[in-house]
């Protein structure tokens, strides 16, 4: 009896070990993906000041496969990677750099780590429901919510500087900024995320699921 007891804890240790190491892994695979869809040209998409991304895609699939610690996690490596994008390799960030570094960098990585953690949320909320709505769902949420912090983020806290207000271009109206601002990418950013990611999430989860 002691041994099966031993054996059985032996076998439980083992099976949270192998879980733990197998999402450690995921989330340096994913992690990895952000970086470099970062630093290379399939990460952005710039055209003048407005700059288009898909690195939601990786943030999303690890908040909808892993959970939302994960996402918030991969949310900051997106965030990071974004700041470091203001060091010269974004005009747009360099310029709000020279304004504020530390306003352009809670700019950069907050939003990102609140919309890899809220991704991870409303999937988990969703699925109790319907697990194919849940995940298209979440992964609609992802690139809207990205959007929406950070311009809201531009607003409050650089909305008053004269770099955002030429922007503005004498538009009183907030909302009718924002949505001319974000405008065609952003619609494209949705779009791509939300067509993207489910399929690519539901692989990576049917491939741990075997590997498991």
């Amino acid at each position: 009896m002691s041994n099966s007891k031993e054996e059985y804890k032996m076998k439980t240790t083992k099976g949270v070990r192998k879980a733990k190491t197998l999402m450690l892994t995921q989330n340096a695979v994913l992690a990895a993906i952000v970086v470099l869809m970062a630093f290379t040209p399939i990460g952005y998409l710039r055209l003048g000041a407005v700059e288009m991304t898909f690195i939601m895609i990786p943030v999303a699939v690890g908040a909808i496969t892993l959970g939302e610690k994960s996402g918030a996690f991969l949310g900051l490596v997106f965030g990071i990677s974004s700041f470091i994008q203001c060091f010269g390799m974004s005009a747009f960030g360099a310029t709000l750099l020279g304004i504020n570094p530390l306003f352009t960098f809670i700019m950069c990585v907050v939003p990102r780590v609140l919309m890899g953690y809220l991704c991870g949320v409303f999937y988990k909320l969703l699925s109790k429901v319907k697990k194919g709505v849940a995940v298209v769902i979440a992964s609609f949420c992802a690139p809207v919510i990205n959007t929406a912090l950070f311009m809201t983020s531009l607003i409050v806290l650089f909305g008053k500087t004269d770099f955002v207000i030429a922007l503005r271009a004498g538009t009183d109206n907030i909302w009718a900024f924002m949505i001319a601002f974000v405008g065609l990418n952003g619609l494209l950013e949705i779009i791509g995320t939300t067509l993207i990611t489910p399929p690519v999430a539901l692989a990576v989860e049917k491939a741990v699921k075997k590997f498991k």
